[in-house]
């Protein structure tokens, strides 16, 4: 069956909307209450109604029907249908799709480049999953041109942000570092995970605004989402980066 979006609808013509990537192993969804209260969050920074968590069940229901395996969920939720112009019709109603994909499990460690694509802190949508994504595409694209696996994003102000899909980690002296959220970061529930698992191992977590040559300075880099874990990074930039234990004993906690 041919999947439509209406030509009206605002997730089409202006990215007006939120999605939501979830891992799905033998039809089991991971962390759906932290995915569904993230999206739920994102609709009230939005200006939207909250989505029906009935509706949300169902539509992911449906899009795992006869989808065995390892899959990654995609959940969308637009701003439904409007006119021409910027303008939301007075009572929004939302329209909610959902797909699943194969997902098969990524090994190895990945490779980094620094991208000249900038995360807009100033903006509320660099720390939601907005379905206007583009900076991101355009970060990768940069990050895959230069023979990296994934980008490093900066945010305006030259601040570490985020991977092009996935929040950033690095350990200096002992210690483990992510930028906050106001350096235009997604609050990813991964992350979250992330920042649990090393304080119940005693690990100081400092969630911080630096520049870029925190990372050049790091003794391990890594990155995290909802499909991957936490994964290590073997190289940024060209510098090479030896496995580190810590990174281990955290993806083992995952």
């Amino acid at each position: 069956m041919t999947d439509l979006v209406p030509l009206d609808d605002r997730g089409f013509t202006l990215g007006d909307g939120l999605f939501e990537t979830l891992l799905v192993e033998d039809g089991r969804i991971a962390f759906w209450p932290e995915h569904l209260a993230r999206l739920t969050a994102g609709c009230a920074t939005l200006g939207l109604p909250a989505p029906d968590p009935q509706a949300m069940q169902a539509a992911a229901t449906a899009a795992l029907v006869d989808q065995p395996g390892r899959l990654a969920l995609r959940l969308n939720v637009t701003a439904g249908s409007g006119g021409r112009g910027l303008d939301r019709p007075a009572e929004p109603a939302l329209r909610i799709a959902a797909k699943a994909f194969p997902a098969p499990v990524a090994a190895g460690a990945l490779t980094l480049a620094t991208s000249t694509v900038r995360r807009n802190d100033g903006s509320p949508a660099s720390r939601l999953k907005t379905l206007a994504y583009l900076d991101n595409v355009l970060a990768r694209a940069e990050a895959r041109a230069a023979g990296a696996d994934e980008a490093v994003m900066l945010n305006t102000r030259g601040e570490v942000a985020c991977a092009a899909a996935g929040n950033l980690f690095w350990i200096d002296g002992g210690r483990l570092f992510t930028p906050a959220l106001d350096c235009g970061v997604l609050a990813g529930v991964i992350r979250a995970r992330v920042i649990a698992a090393a304080a119940a191992q005693g690990v100081e977590v400092v969630e911080v605004r630096a520049g870029a040559e925190v990372l050049a300075s790091a003794d391990a880099v890594m990155v995290s989402n909802s499909l991957i874990g936490l994964r290590p990074v073997s190289a940024l930039d060209g510098r090479s980066l030896a496995p580190h234990a810590l990174t281990e004993r955290l993806a083992a906690r995952l």
